[in-house]
Formats: C-alpha cells, sequence, structure tokens
C-alpha cells in the first residue's frame, strides 16, 4: 500500500540531524544508535522473545498469561494487555500473578509457552480477528523493534529520542503512527518503551518534560495515549493482577477505598464500569440472590460506573407480573437503585435475529430429537442425526418453531459447538424452544423464546456490560457464553466469578420454597423463617448489617456453607446501635414482689432509652410497691439477700413464700443507697399495673433438620415438625408506641422486631425474636426453641 496518506518513515539520518540541533551530540547519538524502524530488520524478534532463561520450567495453561507481581508496570506485559484488549480477546485471558516467573509468560494454544511482551503481542493479534494489510504490519514490526532497540539506553536519552522521532513522524496532521486515525501496535509499543505512563503521576512527569523541550507533538500524542480506555484496562489488569494494588489514570477522580473483604474489579476503569443483576421473575429473591445483586452494586457505584436490572422474562411458563415486582420491592429493601431495568423481553426480535445469524454461518441447527434422548446423546458424546442439514432446511424449521405450529413444537434450535468436548455445555446446547404460553409482557407475540444461554450474553453484549459477575455454578457456563459473542462478532464482556451463599440448615431453590409455601407450612414467600430478602428482613435482618457480612466474603470463588450464627452476631451489631430499651415479664409464669416501704401511689422515674446514646432520648418507667419478676430469676433467693431491680435501685429481700418447691411470692425493702456491685442478681420487672400492654413474643427455628441437604436427599423427609413458638408477656407502656419494624431490645431478653403494633389486648403487639449469634439469650432465659 503506497497511498500518500501513509506516515514517513523515521529515519537515523533525520533523528541525529534533530538531535544536533535540539539535544546535542550525545542524545543524537544514543537516538541514532536506538534505530529507526527502516533500519531494523522487518518481523525481528525483540531480545526478551529469544528464549527462556536456562533451567526455567514453569508450566501454564493455553491463554494464561503469568506477571510476576514484584516488577514494575514497564516490565509488565502491558502491551500484550492492551493488543488483547484492543483485539476483543482479553476475556479469554487467564491473568494470574506468580513471583516466580523473572518474564511475564504466555501458554499457547494448544500447548507451549511465550515469552516477552512485544512475542505475546504479536501472538496475539495473529490469532485474533483483527486485520491490517501486509504494508502496515511491515511498518508495525519496525517500530516493534524500534521500541525494543530503545530498551537498551537508559531512559533519559530513550525519552528525547522517542521525543525527535515523534515530532518528525506526526507533523500536525496524524494522530498515529502507522494508520492516521486508528492506534495499532507500534503506538503501544512506542508508548511502552516510555515507561508506560498511563497513570496520573508518570504521565504528569513525561508531559512535562515534553512541554519544557517544545515537543508540541510527542506532548499531544502521549497525552492522548494515556486516555485511551485500552491502556488504562491493560494498566488496570497490569497492576492489578495481585487484587491490592490500584491505579490511578485519573488523578481528578477520587475513589472509595476497598470495603473490607472486597477485591479489585479486574480491568475496572472509573466511570466506564457497567454490571448488571439479571433476575428471573419467576420467583421471589432469596439471600442468595441479595449476594449477588450486592455486589454488583458496590462495584457499580465504586467505579462510578451503571448497574442495570434486567429482568431475564425468558421463559413465559414460569414468570409472573407478581414476581417481577417483588423484586422491584425486594431491591428497595436492599437499598439497590438500579441505574436503569431493562427487560430480555425487549430484545426477542434481536435475539431472533442473531439466532439466524449463527444458522447461515453454519453454527447452529435444528434438531427434533426427543428431549430424553438427546439428553442422552450428549452425554454420550454422539452427535445428532440432523448436524449437517443444510443452512436452508435450518432456516425453515426455525421458521416453523418460531410460527407457534403443531409441527414447529417438536424442533428446537441447538448450537453446532464441539459435540466432542470434555465440556458438556459446548456439546451443542439448545438455543431456542417453542412456548404457546402468553409472555406475561409481551402476550402472544412470540411463540418460541431464547434460552438464558443464548439471551445472556447478547443482551450483555448489546447494554454495555463490562464486567458480568456470575456465580461459580456457571464456570463451565463461561466458554460457551464467550463462544456465542465470538460466533455472533459482539463485543466481549468480562466474566467476574464469585461463589455463591449457602447457609447451613437452609433451603435456596425456589422448588423446595414453593412447595413449603403450597403445603402451608409457612404463611407466604414472606414467612421470617424463609431465606427470601423479605423473609429475613421481617425476622430483623438490617441491611447495613447485610450488606457488610456479604462484602466481608468478598467475591470469593471459593464455596462454603455459612454458619447463620457469624451472621446474627454482625446484625447484631447493627441494630444495637439505636435499639431502644424496654423490659417485659412473663404473663403466665411471673411472681410478685411487694415493696414493703414502697406507697400504694404509682410514680414514675426517667431513664435513657439506649445506655449509650442519649441521643435516642429518655423514657418513663412507672414504679409501684408491686413488681413483677420473672419465675426463673428468682429460684433460690433467700432472705437478706440483696437484689437489682434495673434502672431503679436495690431490694432487700424480708420475706420468701413457697409452695411445692416453688417461690410463689416475696417481699422486701427499698434501700435508696444500696449496692448495685455487691448484689449478684440484676433482674429485669414490670410495674404491676392493669395497663400494662399485652405482648406476643415468636421465636423460629429452622425448616429442615439436616445441616447441609445433598442432591440425592429427599429433603421433605427432613423438614422440622416444630418452627415456631410464641410466648406471651406483659411489656412497659412505652411498647404500645412502637411501630411496625422498630428494632427494640427486651433488657435481658434479647432484640425483637415489631412485626405487629399494639392496638388494643385483642390484637396485642407481636414482637419476633432476632438471633443475636448466641447459644442462650443474654438473661440466661430459656425459650420455648432452641436460640438461633
Amino acid at each position: 500500500d503506497s497511498k500518500s496518506n501513509d506516515p514517513p518513515a523515521p529515519t537515523a539520518a533525520n533523528a541525529a540531524k534533530k538531535a544536533a540541533k535540539q539535544e546535542g551530540k550525545k542524545a543524537a547519538k544514543a537516538a541514532a544508535k536506538a534505530g529507526a524502524p527502516l533500519n531494523a530488520a522487518a518481523g525481528g524478534k525483540p531480545p526478551a522473545a529469544s528464549g527462556r532463561p536456562t533451567g526455567f520450567t514453569f508450566q501454564v495453561s493455553p491463554m494464561q498469561l503469568v506477571i510476576n507481581p514484584n516488577v514494575p508496570l514497564g516490565e509488565r506485559p502491558v502491551v500484550a494487555l492492551t493488543m488483547a484488549i484492543l483485539s476483543n480477546t482479553d476475556v479469554q485471558l487467564s491473568i494470574t500473578a506468580d513471583h516466580r516467573v523473572p518474564q511475564c509468560l504466555l501458554g499457547l494454544d494448544p500447548t507451549g509457552s511465550v515469552v516477552g511482551d512485544l512475542a505475546m503481542a504479536r501472538y496475539l493479534v495473529k490469532r485474533s480477528s483483527m486485520s491490517s494489510s501486509l504494508a502496515q504490519q511491515a511498518m508495525n514490526d519496525q517500530w516493534m523493534d524500534y521500541a525494543s532497540a530503545l530498551s537498551k539506553i537508559p531512559m533519559e536519552q530513550r525519552r528525547k529520542g522517542i521525543a525527535m522521532t515523534l515530532e518528525h513522524t506526526l507533523g500536525f496532521s496524524r494522530s498515529y503512527l502507522v494508520e492516521s486515525g486508528q492506534v495499532s501496535m507500534a503506538d503501544i509499543a512506542v508508548f511502552a518503551a516510555l515507561g508506560f505512563p498511563s497513570q496520573a503521576g508518570d504521565l504528569q512527569l513525561i508531559q512535562e518534560y515534553f512541554q519544557k523541550g517544545n515537543y508540541t507533538q510527542a506532548y499531544r500524542w502521549v497525552s492522548m495515549m494515556a486516555q485511551l480506555p485500552a491502556i488504562q484496562r491493560a494498566t488496570q489488569f497490569a497492576l492489578g493482577v495481585n487484587g491490592v494494588d490500584e491505579v490511578v489514570t485519573d488523578a481528578t477522580v477520587e475513589l472509595e477505598p476497598l470495603v473490607s473483604g472486597m477485591n479489585l474489579l479486574e480491568g475496572a476503569i472509573p466511570g466506564h464500569v457497567v454490571t448488571r443483576f439479571p433476575p428471573e421473575p419467576s420467583g421471589y429473591l432469596h439471600v442468595g440472590h441479595a449476594k449477588a445483586v450486592l455486589l454488583n452494586d458496590y462495584y457499580a457505584k465504586r467505579y462510578k460506573g451503571r448497574l442495570i436490572v434486567r429482568f431475564d422474562d425468558t421463559n413465559p411458563s414460569k414468570e409472573k407480573e407478581e414476581y417481577q415486582q417483588s423484586i422491584v420491592e425486594d431491591l428497595q429493601l436492599l437499598g439497590v437503585q438500579p441505574d436503569v431495568v431493562t427487560y430480555t423481553s425487549d430484545y426477542f426480535s434481536v435475539i431472533q435475529g442473531y439466532a439466524l445469524q449463527l444458522i447461515e454461518k453454519g453454527l447452529a441447527y435444528m434438531d427434533d430429537t426427543p428431549q430424553e434422548q438427546m439428553k442422552l446423546e450428549r452425554a454420550d458424546r454422539i452427535e445428532s442425526k440432523h448436524r449437517s442439514q443444510t443452512v436452508e432446511q435450518a432456516k425453515e424449521y426455525f421458521a416453523l418453531l418460531c410460527s407457534g405450529s403443531p409441527e414447529g413444537a417438536t424442533w428446537c434450535l441447538r448450537a453446532k459447538i464441539d459435540m466432542s468436548s470434555d465440556n458438556g455445555t459446548l456439546r451443542d446446547p439448545v438455543l431456542f424452544r417453542q412456548n404457546l404460553t402468553p409472555h406475561h409482557r409481551s402476550g402472544t407475540t412470540f411463540k418460541a423464546y431464547p434460552t438464558y444461554d443464548l439471551a445472556c450474553p447478547i443482551v450483555d453484549s448489546l447494554e454495555g456490560v463490562t464486567h458480568a459477575l456470575r456465580t461459580t455454578e456457571y464456570n463451565d457456563r463461561d466458554e460457551q457464553y464467550q463462544w456465542i459473542l465470538q460466533a455472533l462478532g459482539l463485543r466481549k464482556v468480562r466474566i467476574h466469578a464469585f461463589s455463591r451463599v449457602n447457609f447451613v440448615y437452609t433451603v435456596l431453590s425456589k422448588r423446595k420454597l414453593a412447595w413449603f409455601v403450597e403445603q402451608g407450612l409457612v404463611e407466604g414467600w414472606g414467612d421470617a423463617r424463609f431465606p427470601t430478602v423479605r423473609g429475613v428482613v421481617r425476622r430483623g435482618v438490617n441491611v447495613s448489617a447485610l450488606r457488610n457480612f456479604i462484602y466481608s466474603q468478598g467475591a470469593s470463588r471459593r464455596v462454603v456453607n455459612m454458619e447463620w450464627t457469624k451472621f446474627w452476631a454482625e446484625n447484631k451489631r447493627e441494630i444495637d446501635k439505636t435499639a431502644k430499651r424496654f423490659m417485659a415479664v412473663d404473663a403466665n409464669n411471673h411472681v410478685v414482689l411487694k415493696i414493703t416501704n414502697q406507697g400504694d401511689n404509682q410514680s414514675y422515674l426517667t431513664t435513657s432509652y439506649h445506655p449509650k446514646d442519649p441521643t435516642l432520648g429518655d423514657r418513663a418507667i412507672r414504679i409501684g410497691n408491686q413488681v413483677l419478676l420473672e419465675a426463673g430469676d428468682v429460684t433460690g433467693v433467700t432472705v437478706g439477700e440483696d437484689i437489682v431491680l434495673l434502672r431503679w435501685g436495690v431490694i432487700k429481700i424480708s420475706r420468701v413464700d413457697e409452695a411445692a418447691g416453688k417461690i410463689t411470692s416475696l417481699e422486701g425493702e427499698f434501700i435508696p443507697d444500696g449496692d448495685f456491685k455487691a448484689a449478684k442478681r440484676k433482674l429485669s420487672w414490670l410495674a404491676s399495673a392493669p395497663s400494662n400492654p399485652k405482648v406476643v413474643l415468636t421465636e423460629f427455628d429452622y425448616l429442615v433438620t439436616k445441616e447441609k441437604l445433598e442432591e440425592e436427599d429427599k429433603f421433605e423427609d427432613f423438614v422440622n415438625p416444630q418452627t415456631i413458638a410464641t410466648t406471651q408477656v406483659f411489656g412497659d407502656a412505652g411498647l404500645k408506641m412502637l411501630r411496625e419494624h422498630e428494632i427494640i431490645q427486651l433488657e435481658r431478653r434479647g432484640y425483637y422486631r415489631v412485626d405487629r403494633p399494639y392496638l388494643n389486648d385483642e390484637k396485642p403487639l407481636v414482637l419476633y425474636m432476632i438471633p443475636d449469634g448466641k447459644s442462650k439469650t443474654m438473661g440466661g432465659q430459656t425459650g420455648k426453641l432452641a436460640h438461633h
């Protein structure tokens, strides 16, 4: 290609002449020694790629890129990473850190490996779909040899040589070195020779140097290069490989410090991150979904990006408007405000068009093999009898499928990938099926629908998602996901895997949870015994505590069964900060204490709602000459013993009445200056009064009795027959003022959430006990169920 707009090749003579005039003989000599691209052998290998160090035996997998995290950025594979991003193949790389490798190392496909940044960059470009003319390839090679040669001279001299060469090459009409309007490997290699100044501090130093030397074109070029998203992402990959080092490419953007437990998001550029949460509207969100949405929300906010909530409504047989609305409400409960809400159903026509593209490319076919037979054939790696059908036949059957006709009902669309693959998801998965059930949004417009496996990667790419956070159970499907994007020529999306959250004694399957609802074993999907979002919030889960707990697990890939006690302990730390204190006494199992020196008239004393936070205000406590005590609290009390009535004072016991071995009543004297510390018993109490509100305390137990249900287990055999118990108590008068959802502490009993406010004695206050992570209540009292 010899068009007049091709860039002039920089020559050693020109560089030397420029150096002699502007920088003196020494700089010119250094630039000449570095060599101009035309004087270098086209396509020559840089020294770093000539071979491995002697005795080097590190083993790598295909497309595994290993980086030594202890070397500076300039010695990391920044050119290779940038070219992988530009060629849309970076998602195929598995980037790992290992301090044992002396040089960056890339596993080749299918075997072998290569060392050296430039050698890896060449390999990645050649295996991608990036195309360029022979002339452009030759010029790229020359510039890369030039950049490689520059690495032999000190940075001070190198900068001068590069500055002069850029001034000569770019002039006032060119933006880049090889192609005027498009960045190429040549630009990236020369930028790397400058030390890859993509971070704000490094860029400022180079800019100041070029500005001081009046290198106008070099200043413009380096400033433009540093702002390229591919350069910024490559920097994130290279420096963030250890999950610790944060990259700052824009000094004006301040990121919040990572929350404890969370990792950096691989390749994330502030302002450019787009995450998505794609719930299927076929059930209610549970704590497993909560982890997914909270992680997506966290990364989108931290990197000043966007969160998409997309309803994956591709199966009209399971989906309902009710579930969709419940998901919106549950997101509000979690404090998640998406930047945009979308629906896969809005893309049905588009996805159908992409399905036709796969057929036309010979990458998909129609199959009427019965479902069970297909399952067996896939397991045995047997190809379908229709796999070799013509494109015309496939298109005809696809039209029949989409028409909704009975003849089309037996057919489905399958991807033509690899029936011999060890990865079962690549053995020609189903992409489209007929379904005549009216869709809750599109009605009967469509008669066939894409599977999640087809729809998800397409819509992710079209909506600009940069990071698809998926649980590790999708690991096998990740290769299938990328195959679909590759086959359709769509923008690649980086997958970030994390482990799903599992809790002991907990069922998360929608099918199994639905069974509990259908059998009437729970009130509904919002039952406090359910692990649904609305269920755990009703039980007393604090959303801030849930976030902290999820963040503490981070985006780890390790699957563990979490103990509820750990979460409840975290939850207690949050709710204790604002839980107002009250007292209550068992309505059916209490003892009356008569205080002999207290008058008949009832009076009040004032105490704070919270002993550690006076800003919550004060409350009045009724006192009188008869108070109610928990029967269990006074077992063994003796005459002459001092007891403390919390928030009031010391009582010296003067009489103990018993019957059948149990204390039935007590008398005592109020001691105004009694010693609080000397008394062993510090008791909650309640002045006896007809107006004391009736309160129902509710305890819960696990729905299943087995810690971890296995796949082969019949869960119905492990259903807990006793999961709820109630206790009637009398409470403080102030309890009448509580509103629904308020969380309080009943002193020496524990924490409770208001499920129903007090209306009257026929409709008393209903409180749900909130576990605190301990095996016993704070007062040592025993409930009717296990304390968890």
